[in-house]
This record gives C-alpha cells, sequence and structure tokens, in this order.
C-alpha cells in the first residue's frame, strides 16, 4: 500500500492520479458518515477489479440527474465514475443502440443477478397500461418490475424517479408515479432533487458495492445522511431570519445584503436536504439560495412542482432558537421610535451554548410618553 492505494494502482484510462482517486473515495465516504478507512477500501476493492455492476435504466425525466453527475469536477466524478463502477447498461452513455444495448441488459440481468445496483432516473407511468413510456416495446413498469425486482439493490435517483416528480405534478396525465410505488415490497433509496447531488448517489452505491449494506433511510427511503435535517436548520442565511431581517423583493437592499428569503416564497423550512451543506460541482455557492433564489422544495412531495413558486410555507419544525421575529410586522398607531424601542426580551433558551434570543415586535397600545 501506499497513501492508502494499493501500489502500482494506476487509472490510465482517464489519466486520474492516484491521490485524485483517493480524493473522490473519500468525499464519498465522507458524504455517507463512513470513516477515512472505508475509502481506502473501497479504493482496494477497484484496483483488485471488483467493480459493482450498474444497471442505470431511464423513464420520464430530463436526464437532468445523469448531466449533474457527469458535470461534477474537482476531482471529474465524469471520469471517475467509469473506474469506480462497472456502468454496464446505461442509455444516455452507451455507445451501442437498439438490439445490441437490449441485449446487454438481458445479459447483465441474468449474470449479475442479485448482485448489481439498479438506479432509476425518472417517473413511472400507469395509465392506459403504462404506453406513454415504453423502450424495447417494453413499458417502463415492466422493465422496472423485471430489472429493479432482481437487483440486489435499487436507489430512486432524483425527485422524479423518488415519487413522481415534474411528471406527476397536476393532473398528473400520465399517471406517473416514483419507484417505489412500482416495487413494492421492495428496499429503494431514493434520493430526491432536482437534481440530485451526485455525492449523495456515488457514497450510498459506494457503500452497498464495498459493504454490502445500505446508508439508515427515513420513512421515505431517504439517506438520513443527506435528507435528515432541513435546508432551514443549516442555511446560510438562517441568522438573519433569526434576527428578523428579510428581503422584500429581488434586487432591494436585504436581497443584495445576503437577508432571509422565506418573505419571498424560500421552501428551506419545509424541505429536506443537504444542498445548503453540499453545494453543487464543488462549487461554493453553487445551489438556489446561494445565488440568491429561494428554495423551490424540490425534494418535497406535496411541495415542489405543487405549490407556487413564490409563497410561503408554515415552519412545521421550528429548531432552535425556538422564538423567533414576526415575519410580518403588526401595523397600527405605533410610532417608528415606539416601534424600535417596544421590543420585550422574552427570554433565555436552556442548554450550553445556546444563546438567549430576541423577539422584536410591536405593541400596539405601546407608545412613547409626550407623543
Amino acid at each position: 500500500m501506499h497513501g492508502g492505494v494499493p501500489r502500482g494502482f494506476q487509472l490510465d484510462t482517464s489519466g486520474v492520479s492516484r491521490r485524485g482517486f483517493l480524493k473522490v473515495c473519500t468525499a464519498a465516504a465522507a458524504a455517507v458518515g463512513l470513516p477515512a478507512s472505508a475509502a481506502e477500501k473501497m479504493a482496494e476493492k477497484v484496483a483488485s477489479g471488483k467493480k459493482p455492476s450498474v444497471v442505470w435504466l431511464h423513464f420520464q425525466e430530463c436526464t437532468g440527474c445523469t448531466e449533474s453527475l457527469l458535470r461534477t469536477g474537482h476531482p471529474d466524478v465524469g471520469e471517475l465514475i467509469l473506474d469506480l463502477i462497472s456502468l454496464d447498461y446505461h442509455e444516455t452513455l452507451a455507445a451501442a443502440a437498439g438490439h445490441q444495448i437490449e441485449d446487454v441488459l438481458k445479459e447483465t440481468v441474468e449474470k449479475q443477478k442479485g448482485k448489481y445496483i439498479c438506479i432509476v432516473e425518472g417517473a413511472i407511468p400507469t395509465k392506459e397500461k403504462g404506453i406513454y413510456c415504453k423502450i424495447g416495446d417494453r413499458t417502463a413498469v415492466d422493465i422496472l418490475t423485471d430489472v429493479g425486482g432482481k437487483a440486489g439493490a435499487v436507489i430512486a435517483i432524483g425527485s422524479c424517479a423518488s415519487w413522481g416528480g415534474i411528471p406527476s405534478a397536476d393532473p398528473n396525465p400520465t399517471g406517473a408515479v416514483g419507484a417505489p410505488e412500482i416495487l413494492k415490497g421492495k428496499a429503494v433509496v431514493t434520493l430526491p432533487g432536482c437534481p440530485a447531488n451526485p455525492y449523495n448517489l456515488l457514497g450510498t452505491a459506494l457503500q452497498y458495492a464495498t459493504f454490502g449494506t445500505l446508508p439508515k433511510l427515513d420513512e421515505k427511503g431517504r439517506p438520513m445522511f443527506a435528507y435528515a435535517r432541513t435546508i432551514h436548520e443549516d442555511c446560510a442565511r438562517r441568522p438573519h431570519f433569526d434576527a428578523g431581517r428579510f428581503a422584500q423583493k429581488y434586487g432591494d437592499e436585504g436581497h443584495r445584503q445576503g437577508h432571509c428569503l422565506y418573505k419571498l416564497g424560500c421552501k428551506g423550512p419545509g424541505t429536506h436536504a443537504n444542498c445548503s451543506l453540499l453545494h453543487f460541482g464543488e462549487v461554493v455557492g453553487a445551489w438556489p439560495v446561494g445565488i440568491g433564489h429561494p428554495c423551490f422544495g424540490c425534494t418535497e412531495k406535496g411541495i415542489g412542482f405543487t405549490m407556487p413558486l413564490h409563497s410561503t410555507i408554515d415552519i412545521p419544525a421550528p429548531t432552535s432558537p425556538g422564538t423567533y421575529p414576526p415575519v410580518v410586522a403588526e401595523h397600527g398607531g405605533v410610532s417608528a421610535l415606539a416601534t424600535g424601542v417596544g421590543g420585550v426580551v422574552l427570554g433565555a433558551l436552556a442548554g450550553a451554548g445556546v444563546m438567549a434570543t430576541r423577539k422584536l415586535g410591536a405593541e400596539g397600545e405601546t407608545e412613547k410618553k409626550g407623543e
């Protein structure tokens, strides 16, 4: 071993250094909360030629999740992915087409039955016997039932594959649903997002390939390492929310200064995802809120592609600090001066390291004496 990678191990096909390869393995391991030693085991397994077989299915989608994966850099996952896994079937990336590629799919499913990873991208139409999506004269329902049913693990990448996404938006003319609705009774890891973060996929797939296990999942099949917390909890603009500083409209002073976007329709308080911690393309700030737009809630069924873009949502599970300034200030006969000095300190939260918070609000009957 040398630097955590077996001696002589090289990625000649992509020209990636051993250090670069170990770096992506380390990132993948860290993404799912695995120790650094897991990265070494991943590298060892790949070096020994034991790369996991992956079958990637496309249904009702825009191929955005695949495109996001290919455009990830530092290091270039688009190049490294072919060294980390054996991508045996992928309609977008395959050189073959027609009967040739369908024969590859059939052969892989039979030879690797119970071992391969099935990745599903896109929703599955169910109306009219599934005629709205057919590949090789088979419906998406038939393909997923066959290929997904024989897989060792199934990962639904993106909101479309996880719960229906854009195709399932009202009035949902094709009856689009997510992979879990078709593969009932089989564990399906869901990675919602539009697109999903590539490292969430890479970490999940490599954990299964290396250790034969899947990450801890929530009740919706989402990995806890990526979806246990809401975007609001870890958002860089959260301090402004706590202090009652909100952008009122695009381009105003508050918007330019990075104030909270909740009043502009940010769905972060109800959206479970790690976008605020794991930005896209390894570029700091490369996510919706980071570029000044409210979170759309794309990972959540019932929010993304359902609620109006700029409508506000309730905060379902407020987290510490437990009291907040009013989003919409009360109006009445209170003067500006009285409003400025009429705040009441509500108290301090218990617990080490938890600071007192304030709720600054106008008291309708408070007026400065003499006015």
